[in-house]
């Protein structure tokens, strides 16, 4: 085959020329983008590497910015925290000044004013907000988390920042958290508010006391030894209620007394678990040994025949109102009673009984008692808890899971009856019975005078009346709600039965509040006309077993609970001042308020919860941060990671624009020559 000059040409110049150009157009592009690819199709593993490393700055920028978020938020929290700290010392210095005993009245007055402006502070920074956002309120950021009352309106939802594939972290702290938190290693503590005085030697009583001087003796003989009877009740930390009668003579000391109470509780000589003692005041002080428990409760009254000729009325705790609760009038016999019996009180509240129970004296009653009135509201004193969890109950909380299980028949509230008497929203007494049977025995029922109504249940179908077990807070409430509005069924069938329900939510709402308390609202007047009082028909008999459950009882008051409910302990300890009242005394100011003493010691308990929140924010705030500079570090490691897969070295592609340059000079030089070559030998 014959070689051409015009091959050599095509072979010389066509190719290289195509090949080098393209060279040089890639180096160009590579310089004037600063990218080593375009298009997938140039180097398809180099565009898979640099997709990889582009989601992946996304999802670093994406952690970034919520981590950021986050921890503005979590930071924010930090430094209100620290003024609520700062504050809380500022309250417990002038509550222990408060508490010295030095102060006037118009001294204390000007603390409790003090107070109050921190009391006003402390809800400022409750609703501290950032950019309108309320910082306590959970996910209800919109929402004013704190009232004018320091009731808590937002939620207990968590908001979590991305921190990467299957990581969160909480950045926010909840007002259900910080202002109703629970601290599960707290034991709670209670005490009657009913100052026990030494009636024979004079001064208060202590444990080394007698039973004679701690209920007196009307003629002086110590001969004579008087029976003393002792109506104890309570419950205990895991729900289990009590009820016994127990006697004691003169010459028993008032550390026997304690003693039983504790052996009621379980106590067993080896193994206590609550103590039981007697502050300064005399006053009966039960301590829980079992942690994170608020079931514990306590009442007590003492009644002595000194004549022993009425014997027979203090074996019945309901035959004592035939009595005298001030002890002077029996020992001077200014009563005009001929039975001289002297009834011993433990524990005032001032609530007022319940309709058909007439008691001249307070302390007898435990909770046949009237739900406390104010203005248009009916409440409750007795908070619902569960057993299993120590959470107050929601209406859809079975009674079972609240009520004492081991009453009556032992494991179901099959056969227990509660009495709910009262006056309607009109003023007109009614009386009710509710019966709770299983669905065995018909299913649970209310009865209103002659007329039987089945409480149905609103699940099953047909429409049956419900078990007592499987009962809820609501099923009970909407029967309480009927006849406090007065709108009852107008016959037993499941159609009238909702029918009424929904007439009598026009009237008047009842529910549980949000610290599991009955709570009544009368939608027809500022200032109701109704009363209730709900009580299990076993209260008062002792013979009986104790009653399953309560829901308003004069019962001793609370000093330090697992629970939490911040506004509400902080406007007590200042009521313990506006009222000038140095300890728990039912004979002045508001009978049910702990005093300063006690006040202090539930501050500290504020204080300690305040505390561990803040240490909560504090660690939220470190991962939160130490999240944020590993993802800045990650991030610009991937940036350099990245440019090394994509970005062009411009130092590297222009040399390599230079060769191909010089390379594209020397080729056109050579054609050049090889044109002249054939361009002589052609002439």
């Amino acid at each position: 085959m014959r070689v051409t000059s015009s091959m050599y040409y095509n072979n010389l110049y066509g190719t290289n020329n195509l090949k080098i150009n393209n060279e040089l157009f890639d180096v160009n592009k590579q310089i004037a983008s600063g990218l080593k690819i375009q298009y997938a199709k140039d180097n398809v593993t180099t565009f898979t590497e640099t997709m990889r490393l582009d989601n992946e700055l996304t999802t670093l920028g994406q952690v970034k910015k919520s981590t950021q978020s986050g921890y503005k938020v979590s930071n924010q929290t930090d430094a209100v925290l620290n003024e609520f700290e700062t504050s809380m010392n500022q309250t417990r210095t002038l509550l222990v000044s408060a508490a010295n005993g030095t102060h006037s009245d118009n001294s204390l007055d000007a603390i409790a004013g003090e107070l109050r402006g921190l009391e006003k502070h402390f809800k400022n920074l409750a609703n501290t907000s950032i950019n309108g956002q309320f910082l306590f309120s959970g996910s209800s950021i919109n929402t004013r988390p704190i009232d004018d009352n320091g009731v808590y309106h937002g939620n207990n939802a968590n908001m979590n920042s991305f921190l990467g594939s299957s990581s969160t972290q909480k950045y926010n702290l909840t007002g259900s958290e910080l202002f109703l938190g629970e601290e599960k290693n707290t034991k709670r503590e209670i005490t009657t508010n009913v100052i026990n005085n030494d009636l024979i030697n004079g001064g208060v009583i202590t444990t080394n006391s007698s039973i004679r001087d701690l209920m007196g003796d009307i003629d002086d003989n110590t001969n004579t030894v008087n029976k003393n009877y002792f109506y104890i009740r309570g419950t205990k930390s895991d729900g289990t209620a009590f009820k016994v009668q127990k006697e004691f003579d003169d010459t028993a000391k008032v550390s026997d007394l304690l003693n039983e109470i504790g052996k009621q509780y379980g106590n067993n000589g080896s193994i206590n678990v609550v103590n039981v003692s007697l502050n300064a005041n005399g006053q009966i002080v039960v301590q829980d040994k079992m942690k994170g428990s608020s079931k514990l409760d306590f009442h007590m009254v003492g009644a002595v025949d000194f004549n022993n000729t009425g014997a027979a009325n203090v074996t019945n705790v309901d035959n004592l109102n035939s009595g005298e609760s001030d002890y002077a009038k029996v020992k001077d016999d200014t009563d005009g009673s001929t039975n001289h019996l002297f009834v011993k009180e433990f524990i005032k509240s001032g609530f007022t009984p319940a309709s058909g129970v007439t008691n001249s004296i307070e302390g007898i009653l435990y909770d046949r008692t009237n739900f406390t009135a104010e203005g248009s509201k009916l409440s409750s004193n007795v908070p619902q808890v569960l057993k299993t969890d120590n959470s107050f109950a929601q209406p859809s909380t079975a009674l079972s899971e609240v009520f004492d299980l081991s009453q009556n028949n032992a494991g179901t509230l099959d056969g227990t009856t509660f009495n709910l008497v009262g006056n309607d929203i009109g003023g007109t007494a009614y009386s009710a019975t509710i019966d709770l049977k299983s669905s065995a025995n018909g299913g649970s029922k209310f009865t209103v005078g002659a007329n039987t109504y089945d409480i149905f249940d609103m699940t099953s179908n047909p429409r049956v009346a419900v078990d007592a077990d499987k009962m809820t807070y609501q099923q009970l409430t909407d029967v309480v709600n009927m006849l406090v509005t007065n709108n009852l069924p107008a016959s037993n069938t499941a159609t009238e039965y909702d029918k009424a329900i929904k007439l009598s939510n026009n009237t008047g709402n009842t529910n549980l509040s949000y610290d599991g308390k009955m709570i009544f609202n009368d939608l027809t007047s500022g200032t109701t006309k109704a009363s209730i009082a709900l009580y299990d028909n076993n209260t008062n008999d002792f013979t009986q077993p104790s009653s399953v459950g309560s829901f308003q009882s004069n019962n001793t008051l609370t000093v330090v609970d697992p629970k939490t409910d911040f506004f509400k302990n902080l406007d007590a300890a200042i009521t313990a001042v506006e009222d000038h009242k140095l300890y728990a005394d039912s004979s002045s100011g508001t009978m049910r308020n702990q005093g300063i003493e006690n006040a202090i010691t539930m501050l500290d308990k504020l204080s300690s919860h305040i505390s561990r929140s803040h240490a909560i924010v504090g660690a939220q705030s470190n991962t939160l941060n130490n999240s944020l500079e590993r993802t800045t570090l990650l991030e610009t490691s991937t940036i350099t990671l990245r440019s090394s897969v994509i970005d062009t070295d411009i130092a590297e592609a222009s040399l390599r624009l230079s060769q191909l340059n010089l390379n594209y000079q020397a080729m056109l030089s050579t054609v050049g020559k090889v044109s002249k070559l054939s361009l002589v030998n052609y002439l």
